[in-house]
């Protein structure tokens, strides 16, 4: 008979009260849904009770505004904030029919990196996300990799758009050679992330997910020492790093974990679930 998981020992500072005077930052690949997109209801259920209790709940992700919405929709959150593309977009949710408004916006001139990148991997595919939170892509990636099928375009268009994200994808390269193609290109002047496959995100540079949530820390008038932060890439280590309490997944790998305060269970086996409990009940 196979036993059920160990529950970690997770032990926040008993000032992290779940209130409004606290703010809880989640990523959301590898968080708060498992790479086939599943979302554990006792997940979903933390995250209802901690809004329930007045605590400002942040999602903060790599993904555009497309793909946030519909983890948001699942989530049932009609107002709040959301930290789109590594914190180069800010959404707040409202009661408008898109149902959110973009509140802040960061773009950069991309045609450098896009023009570096080519020249290093010309068989990868290319996507631009806008200041406007339309993306445009060079050609179709695998399925289910994105929310919505972007408008395909030339790539000399994407070099004359102002980005908020660029996506390169190599569905051909082994990801060990992707990191090696990337580390050699040099990239200067903007932020990037290497995903868990032939992926990057490339965001403007001093803009983080970090950057952003201090931002709106500020914004709602939130003390430092009231803030929270739970993810599993290297797209979170700003994030954790900045955070009062911080906790990694236990998928993430070690140099994400040593950022952390704590590491939780497995995005598998809920292990969001286990510090939202933690702090519900203390």
């Amino acid at each position: 008979m196979t036993s059920a998981p160990a529950r970690p020992r997770l032990s926040p500072p008993a000032s992290l009260a779940p209130s409004e005077e606290l703010l809880v930052a989640l990523d959301i690949d590898g968080t708060i849904v498992q790479i086939d997109g599943y979302l554990h209801p006792v997940v979903a259920k933390g995250i209802t009770a901690m809004r329930r209790r007045g605590a400002a709940v942040v999602l903060a992700t790599g993904r555009g505004v497309d793909g946030v919405l519909p983890i948001a929709r699942q989530l049932g959150m009609s107002d709040g904030y959301a930290v789109c593309a590594n914190g180069a977009v800010v959404l707040q949710f409202d009661d408008s029919p898109a149902g959110y408004h973009l509140s802040d916006v960061v773009t950069f001139d991309p045609a450098s990196a896009l023009d570096q990148l080519r020249e290093r991997i010309p068989s990868a595919l290319f996507l631009v996300e806008d200041g406007n939170g339309d993306h445009y892509t060079t050609g179709p990636f695998p399925d289910g990799e994105l929310a919505t099928a972007p408008p395909i375009v030339p790539f000399e268009r994407l070099r004359h758009m102002a980005a908020t994200r660029v996506t390169v994808r190599a569905p051909d390269v082994p990801s060990a050679e992707f990191a090696e193609l990337i580390a050699d290109t040099g990239l200067h002047g903007v932020g990037y992330y290497i995903g868990w496959s032939a992926w990057l995100d490339i965001a403007p540079q001093g803009v983080s997910k970090a950057s952003a949530l201090e931002m709106l820390r500020g914004r709602l008038q939130i003390a430092p020492h009231a803030t929270v932060a739970v993810g599993d890439g290297s797209n979170d280590v700003e994030m954790l790093a900045w955070a009062h309490y911080s906790v990694a997944m236990g998928q993430a790998p070690p140099q994400v974990q040593a950022q952390a305060n704590e590491v939780t269970a497995p995005v598998t086996e809920g292990g969001l679930a286990y510090v939202l409990s933690a702090i519900l009940t203390r």
